[in-house]
């Protein structure tokens, strides 16, 4: 944990180095939205809805209670005062809707900790949350979020660093939280999932398609928060940081130095030559199987893979419907391995990478 808490505090520096232009953003849009809604910087959170959905102050009196709990003033008040300048704009009103579910999944984040038994740590990854929710109009605050800031809550000290790591952080994953109502933000890795469990492990792939689970939908949450709640927090940090490593490639600096998203980036940086030493390992098998110049299955595909291939005896044994796949999966949960995932994802990516350069001759 103290390699990734240095690896943390490099990027902060280098985020931050130049001058102090970062902090002021962030300090200044948190004082934008602490002026929007005081409860911001108090110290304290909410857990219980402030407004309705067309922007109206909640009146019920037990909701009211929650809500003014421990907290100096009236949270409808709050409200009140911020109406009486006129009808509020659907940003506004979506932002403060937002506010209590992330106080919600505030308390659930890493309970298990003694550092959440504080209230300062608590507020604090609310705040950075609901600061993030407001600037990022497009994706906002999704649930499993809490999970991948709760590290930089924990690690960094100052609140702007973590702020700012979170939020490059966010750069490189918030695809996996853009959903519709017609798919969800990891849906291609879901698909190449299990293009790669079919390849790999053909019998396991069909019995999942058996059981109704051929859509991988299982795997959401592994994805989504990058496995922070399979493996114990001391454990998900280090996976996260052999992930990093092995699949390191210098044109994602685009990404935490450029404002466009990684998408964007990802596309303008195709093409670009970059040397084979300076490239993680997993990347570095990407670019002898001739696919430097397309964007590569993300290693946390492989991982999922290395985890269904491990448990796929009693996957087949034992599995007659989708809740019996959800429940063995649910009982990895704190008992895996870091380093022997990673060594499992790598031996499976390799093997992939075999198959299909001899599927294509």
């Amino acid at each position: 944990m103290d390699s990734f808490r240095l690896a943390l505090k490099a990027i902060a520096y280098v985020l931050l180095a130049k001058s102090n232009i970062c902090k002021v953003k962030s300090r200044a849009w948190k004082e934008g939205c602490r002026e929007i809604f005081p409860v911001i910087g108090s110290g304290k959170f909410i857990t219980a809805p402030v407004i309705t959905e067309d922007g109206q102050p909640i009146q019920d009196p037990i909701v009211l209670q929650e809500t003014n709990s421990g907290i100096h003033g009236s949270i409808s008040h709050m409200v009140m005062k911020l109406l009486s300048n006129g009808a509020l704009d659907k940003k506004v009103i979506q932002w403060l809707l937002t506010l209590h579910q992330i106080g919600l999944d505030v308390v659930r984040t890493d309970r298990t900790l003694v550092f959440y038994e504080k209230q300062e740590h608590l507020s604090k990854l609310w705040d950075i949350l609901a600061v993030y929710a407001w600037i990022d109009e497009d994706v906002g605050y999704c649930q499993g979020m809490s999970d991948l800031c709760s590290p930089m809550i924990m690690l960094l000290d100052d609140e702007a660093d973590a702020f700012w790591c979170f939020e490059r952080l966010m750069r490189r994953l918030r695809g996996n939280f853009r959903c519709t109502e017609s798919s969800v933000g990891v849906e291609a890795q879901l698909g190449n999932l299990a293009a790669v469990t079919q390849v790999i492990d053909p019998k396991l792939h069909q019995h999942l398609e058996t059981l109704g689970g051929g859509d991988y939908l299982f795997a959401v949450r592994m994805l989504m928060v990058l496995f922070r709640r399979e493996f114990s927090f001391c454990d998900s940090l280090y996976l996260w940081e052999m992930m990093w490593a092995l699949e390191y490639d210098p044109d994602l600096f685009h990404i935490y130095e450029e404002p466009e998203s990684a998408d964007e980036k990802a596309e303008g940086s195709k093409g670009k030559a970059k040397s084979f030493r300076q490239c993680g390992k997993f990347e570095r098998e990407n670019m002898r199987n001739g696919k430097s110049s397309e964007a590569p299955l993300p290693i946390s595909v492989f991982l999922v893979a290395s985890v269904l291939k491990d448990k796929s005896s009693k996957l087949l044994q034992e599995a007659r419907g989708l809740d019996d796949v959800v429940k063995i999966l649910n009982d990895i949960t704190g008992n895996l391995d870091a380093k022997k995932a990673c060594t499992g994802a790598m031996k499976l990516h390799k093997k992939y990478l075999k198959k299909e350069k001899e599927a294509r001759k």
